[in-house]
This record gives C-alpha cells, sequence and structure tokens, in this order.
C-alpha cells in the first residue's frame, strides 16, 4: 500500500513541492532529501509517529474538504505535538493533487516559521 501513495506518482509529488515554495519554502527540499513521507489513510487509530520524517502527507482519496477539515480539527486538538493541515483539489491554488491530511512536527514548523520570517525582515 505505501508503494501506491507513493505512486499517486512520485513525479506529480515532486512537481507539487516545487509548485509550493513561495507558500512552503522547505517543502521542494524536505521532498528531495526523502523527508515527507507518504501514506493512504486508514483512520486515526494507524496514525504513526513521525519519526525520521518532518511532515507525513495521508492521502484519503474519498474525502471531501469538509470531512478533512473535520479530521483536522479533530486531530489538533487530540495531538498537540504535532500541527495537522489538509489540503483538498477542490481549492484549487496551491492544493495537492489528492484530497490529504498533513501531519507535521509542530515544533519543527515553528522554527521553519520563525526562519523565514527572519529571512522576509532581513529582505525588507
Amino acid at each position: 500500500m505505501e508503494k501506491e501513495a507513493v505512486s499517486v506518482s512520485k513525479a506529480d509529488w515532486t512537481n507539487y513541492f516545487a509548485s509550493i515554495v513561495s507558500v512552503c519554502p522547505w517543502s521542494k527540499t524536505y521532498w528531495a532529501k526523502q523527508k515527507i513521507d507518504v501514506q493512504i489513510w486508514r483512520g486515526s487509530q494507524n496514525i504513526k509517529p513521525l519519526g525520521k520524517y518532518v511532515a507525513r502527507m495521508w492521502i484519503h482519496e474519498n474525502a471531501s474538504g469538509r470531512t478533512l477539515c473535520n479530521i483536522h480539527n479533530r486531530l489538533n486538538d487530540e495531538r498537540q505535538h504535532e500541527e495537522w493541515l489538509y489540503s483538498h483539489p477542490q481549492y484549487k491554488g496551491y492544493s495537492t493533487p489528492v484530497p490529504v491530511l498533513i501531519q507535521q512536527d509542530l515544533a519543527i514548523l515553528t522554527n521553519a516559521r520563525q526562519r523565514n520570517k527572519e529571512l522576509q525582515q532581513k529582505e525588507k
């Protein structure tokens, strides 16, 4: 099943992470370094720790944007050491090519956001 998730085409994920660098500057680099995992969603009882990954994309192929939003809100309440986001192609723009829940380590994400903020202030 893991191979199925990654094959939602590795090329599609590579292109996707390259396309969102303006809103998520580290995404392309972390993907290239194999620090972003892709899995098929099998329910919150099957969530595993991130381990060596900085993020995990949980493909929830038949979920609506509303379903993803509800799950993401619940997981942010339950798993406070992580930040959960979601993306659905219906939202267009920087959305993922398939519906996903995004699991991230909150400390790593907070540090990355702080670094980006500092870099932007230096550029002004």
